[in-house]
């Protein structure tokens, strides 16, 4: 079978699929770890011994948990196709590549996952959760890379990028976007241990952290700390998201549809802002609490493939 660096519609449409199915599983996921579920079968990769297990269609708690295991087998059936097709079509050895690394990052997230159930119970000295409880980490985490990837492939297969009808941005623009990727890591890594650590609620107010209208907390111990940080840095998000937005509308190098992409930014930015918000003011809301997290993926991907697509120059120049 010959390989192509040229235009694939139905790989690229196919890639596409994946990175929309991805945010059915992150929907999943979040959901499960909204209600405490994540634990309502104690066994795995079966739920209860049976890949029907009762009770999954009518009883909430295991639609989540099920749903959500379901779903990640889908997915990695949707990787392994987007793998081996990378392999024998795509000309471009960094593509392929990116396509393997996705493929071993849902195996590993699956080991992840399967030892999160079965080392619950598995008491950690000195720390409060357990061993399974802490994996909850990387996976949060690994979760987020694994997005990335797919939109990096998605958008490494369009005509857009294939046929270099992007345009050429500024080095200010260039850096501003990675920078705001980078920012957005270091607070989903935030997110992940104040959510695992039950510190959502930690300062029960908003926009203030105390009732009186005081900024800082009135007092401080280690999940107050996880939220006022994840406060801080969201403030922080925020001002490099309207900056990167305002230089990116501003390149007139690039074509409108990238330029356009600086007011998503901005509202994705505005909803993350707002639906954080609406937590504290609901009281954990399990809706805003899921959309809150589903959003945040989002606005990952988004600035991620946005300032991926900036990059196309240097990254078709440096891996053949």
């Amino acid at each position: 079978m010959t390989r192509t660096s040229t235009y694939q519609p139905g790989l690229a449409s196919f890639a596409t699929v994946g990175s929309g199915w991805v945010f059915v599983l992150v929907a999943l996921g979040a959901f499960t770890t909204t209600i405490g579920a994540g634990m309502v079968f104690p066994d795995w990769p079966l739920s209860n011994g049976s890949v029907n297990p009762h009770g999954w269609l009518t009883e909430i708690d295991k639609f989540a948990e099920h749903s959500h295991r379901l779903s990640g087998a889908v997915m990695g059936f949707i990787t392994i196709v987007l793998a081996v097709w990378l392999h024998l079509r795509e000309e471009r050895r960094w593509l392929r590549r990116l396509g393997w690394w996705a493929l071993g990052i849902v195996v590993v997230q699956g080991l992840i996952g399967g030892k999160r159930v079965l080392l619950d119970s598995l008491n950690v000295p000195g720390f409060d959760m357990t061993l399974g409880q802490m994996l909850r980490l990387p996976h949060g985490m690994l979760a987020q890379v694994y997005v990335c990837m797919l939109f990096a492939i998605v958008a490494g297969l369009s005509r857009a990028w294939v046929e270099d009808t992007l345009g050429t941005p500024s080095e200010r623009v260039r850096r501003l976007g990675w920078w705001c990727v980078i920012l957005l890591f270091v607070q989903l890594g935030v997110a992940v241990t104040m959510r695992h650590n039950y510190a959502g609620m930690a300062i029960p107010t908003f926009p203030f952290s105390t009732p009186e209208g005081g900024l800082l907390p009135a007092t401080w111990d280690y999940k107050v700390v996880l939220q006022f940080a994840h406060r801080v840095m969201a403030a922080l998000i925020g001002v490099m998201i309207l900056v990167y937005g305002h230089f990116l509308w501003r390149e007139k190098s690039l074509v409108p549809p990238l330029r356009a992409a600086s007011l998503l930014l901005v509202g994705l930015m505005a909803g993350q802002i707002y639906l954080g918000a609406r937590i504290i003011w609901t009281g954990r809301s399990v809706t805003m609490t899921t959309g809150h997290v589903i959003l945040g993926t989002l606005t990952l991907a988004t600035t991620f493939v946005v300032a991926f697509f900036t990059q196309r120059s240097s990254i078709e120049r440096a891996r053949p």
